[in-house]
């Protein structure tokens, strides 16, 4: 199984490229970038309300709701800035320039996380290697955009 799983996070990339063009094309269709990503996530409410379902996973009791730290609570709110922004910014940028940013920003972030092991993540501690790689990765996407 654990070979299968870079595959699968390929997969997972993969789709995000791809919906972040379809949804930023509803968004031009719809006349406000805000309207696409509401309806996306409309759409991915539902996909993922029924995932449960079919799972019998049962939804968790108040006491567990209220354990929850506060502050989890804003991912919903950072996922909408994040979504409505390559809807506004697809448009404009391409989907390929937009998805390299969003990817590049997504990585830079996420060794930063790792680093400090932030939201009781796993700690993988920053290094040279990583801090190169970085380096590489910022300037391919300045390639990608600026021609």
């Amino acid at each position: 199984m654990s070979s299968l799983l870079p595959w699968l996070a390929l997969s997972a990339g993969a789709a995000i490229a791809v919906q972040a063009g379809m949804n930023a094309r509803l968004g031009v269709e719809l006349g406000s970038t805000m309207l696409g990503a509401g309806v996306a996530f409309a759409v991915a409410c539902l996909a993922s309300l029924l995932v449960v379902a079919l799972q019998r996973a049962g939804m968790p009791g108040v006491d567990r709701l209220q354990a929850v730290p506060w502050y989890l609570w804003g991912g919903g709110i950072i996922s909408a800035f994040g979504v409505g922004m390559f809807y506004f910014l697809i448009p404009r940028m391409g989907v390929g320039p937009m998805m390299s940013f969003a990817l590049a920003g997504q990585i830079v972030l996420a060794v930063i996380a790792s680093h400090f092991g932030w939201f009781d993540q796993p700690v993988k501690s920053m290094n040279l290697t990583r801090v190169m790689g970085l380096l590489v990765l910022v300037a391919g996407v300045s390639l990608i955009y600026w021609e």
